[in-house]
């Protein structure tokens, strides 16, 4: 029996696994995928159409939520959360935890108080608050420019 069929199976399965699992509906990203990041989260699902804009609401498991919100073009545009644990940020957020992630590494002259600080991203077309505590954890991420027109961040919860 040669080992090059199963050889090439097993290739194949790899690949599409690989493949799939790149597939989610990150900030920023395709709506089209909001399923894989429910599916990646174990998570039910809802969706409602709102003025100009949807609202993805998944509910992981452990109770907590996970609001992803797309433009008419099909972009995810804004992300909240909140709940015991945090998401999987490095999903969520995808090109963006980068600069999460910087913010919340800080740097050599850091004040030692200020390591318990949550992360914070200020920039002209990113937007990230975070919070919590011990057990309870929520968040907003926002592009404003992927924004429909007339939308406010007054329309995402603080804590979802």
């Amino acid at each position: 029996m040669s080992l090059v069929p199963i050889r090439r199976a097993i290739l194949s399965i790899a690949a599409i696994l690989v493949l799939a699992s790149g597939a989610h509906a990150e900030l920023g990203g395709p709506v089209s995928s909001v399923k894989v990041d429910g599916g990646r989260m174990g998570a039910r699902m809802a969706s409602l159409s709102m003025r100009g804009y949807a609202r993805h609401d998944l509910t992981r498991g452990n109770g907590g939520l996970v609001h992803e919100f797309s433009n008419a073009s099909g972009q995810v545009f804004a992300v909240t959360w909140s709940g015991p644990g945090k998401p999987d940020l490095r999903t969520v957020l995808g090109k963006y935890f980068g600069p999460y992630q910087a913010s919340a590494g800080g740097g050599v002259g850091r004040v030692r108080h200020a390591l318990r600080r949550p992360a914070q991203v200020d920039q002209a077309d990113l937007q990230i608050q975070t919070a919590g505590h011990m057990g309870w954890f929520h968040g907003v991420a926002y592009i404003p420019s992927l924004a429909p027109a007339g939308f406010s961040t007054a329309d995402l919860p603080v804590q979802p």
